[in-house]
């Protein structure tokens, strides 16, 4: 199991980035969330086995949303998504 936490930072914001995300995590057996933040970008954390992760991730960059997406960030967290499902979080 891996959990990461990954920014992405371009055109994320208002253009149903994070419903997109979501849409895409329902192919892949992977909890987590995506929200926006205050500086432009877009927040993601997710768990998973890590081929599955993967998989997910290169599902956003390869997708319709890669022409969004200017700078990828990760950094792995110690510890789970707490979270059931995926969900858009609004905080």
């Amino acid at each position: 199991m891996i959990s990461l936490q990954v920014f992405y930072e371009g055109h994320v914001q208002g253009v149903g980035f994070r419903w997109s995300v979501r849409d895409v995590a329902k192919g892949f057996d992977v909890t987590g969330w995506v929200r926006n933040l205050a500086d432009g970008r877009v927040e993601l954390h997710v768990t998973g086995d890590d081929d599955e992760v993967r998989a997910f991730l290169d599902g956003i960059r390869q997708g319709e949303l890669h022409s969004l997406i200017h700078k990828q960030t990760e950094n792995k967290l110690d510890k789970p998504v707490t979270a059931r499902g995926f969900d858009i979080r609004h905080d």
